[in-house]
């Protein structure tokens, strides 16, 4: 997207402060998250090695930062995207029950990025993961999932009020649940990102089902790798998928702005049923996957929440260069210190 200046910006908070704010969203929203979701922490890797399957694709087409690594002959290690499949193999590692799970600090590279207001060379998330029953594996518990979600979000929200009282509340009372195609069907002229904006406009906070599965136009709503969440099981609603983004109304952007991308993993059958639609059933041969079909790896559900997306929406800075450090172009740079962005 296009860098985005808003008129007349003013910091709510001073970079020394905006410091002080990024510890305590950062302490508190984790602590709400996994008392929401019974969830603990774990220590994740910064890199994998290249060839077995563990890496996030996004959507595919994305390159890894990769290395060669002189101790194992030089075979290459590449950065993780996020660690999507490598906590399935986790919880299956450490025999974590049914409706509990892990979370841990997801800290990536992604070179590919277009640079902008909300996107960064650098990545910071949570990513959690949840083990759950093969009967949960339905829009309910998905739905479930992430009004508990959303909770978390709402207290984090209501906690930075009360610290600094000029920084007010903005998101509403629920979040509402829309499917791609529905939104396809309501705004059939619009981009995909213009769909997006029309309804977090509308009800501020949406859960937008269903992303990586072709529409009714041939297209998804959005890319979506294969081989993790299940985008192609038709659900109790009748359209495809068990997966989705969280969408906020950002009043200082003046658009939406994705908080998380989460859903129910895939099973055997949705794995390979996605890998033969993204002509890419190669991949059955990896190692995640051979684990997957072999029935070796648990049911779960899981995603990640953008650290310092959160901080930036909570805080109501219109650049994530306010709430973290990274490499930005010397225009863009220039130009937020004329509309009175001050990157860190």
């Amino acid at each position: 997207m296009a860098l985005i200046l808003p008129k007349n910006y003013r910091q709510k908070l001073t970079p020394e402060t905006t410091e002080v704010a990024i510890k305590l969203i950062k302490q508190y929203f984790q602590k709400a998250l996994s008392e929401a979701l019974d969830l603990r922490r774990v220590t994740a890797p910064l890199f994998v090695l290249s060839g077995t399957g563990l890496n996030d694709d996004l959507n595919g087409v994305e390159r890894a930062v990769s290395f060669p690594v002189k101790a194992l002959g030089d075979r290459r290690a590449e950065v993780v995207h996020s660690l999507a499949k490598w906590k399935r193999v986790k919880l299956g590692a450490y025999g974590i029950a049914p409706r509990y799970g892990l979370y841990t600090d997801m800290n990536a590279i992604r070179a590919d990025e277009e640079l902008d207001n909300l996107h960064s060379l650098y990545v910071d998330q949570w990513d959690w993961e949840q083990t759950i029953n093969p009967a949960d594996r339905n829009l309910d518990y998905l739905k479930t999932t992430v009004r508990k979600i959303y909770g978390a979000l709402k207290a984090t929200e209501r906690m930075v009020y009360e610290q600094f009282p000029h920084i007010t509340p903005r998101l509403p009372e629920e979040i509402t649940f829309i499917h791609s195609q529905e939104l396809l069907e309501k705004y059939p002229g619009m981009s995909r990102g213009q769909r997006e904006n029309e309804a977090a406009r509308r009800y501020g906070a949406v859960f937008l089902i269903g992303i990586g599965n072709p529409l009714s136009d041939g297209e998804p709503h959005d890319g979506r790798a294969p081989d993790y969440d299940d985008w192609s099981s038709e659900n109790e609603d009748g359209y495809r998928g068990l997966n989705g983004d969280i969408l906020l109304w950002d009043s200082v952007l003046g658009r939406s702005v994705e908080i998380s991308s989460m859903g129910i993993r895939v099973d055997r059958e949705a794995l390979m049923r996605q890998l033969r639609i993204r002509c890419c059933e190669e991949r059955a041969t990896l190692e995640f996957h051979r684990r997957l079909l072999a029935g070796e790896l648990p049911d779960s559900i899981g995603g990640g929440i953008g650290q310092s997306r959160l901080c930036m929406f909570m805080l109501q800075k219109a650049h994530i260069g306010e709430v973290q450090a990274s490499i930005w172009p010397q225009e863009q740079i220039e130009a937020c210190r004329r509309a009175g962005i001050e990157l860190l």
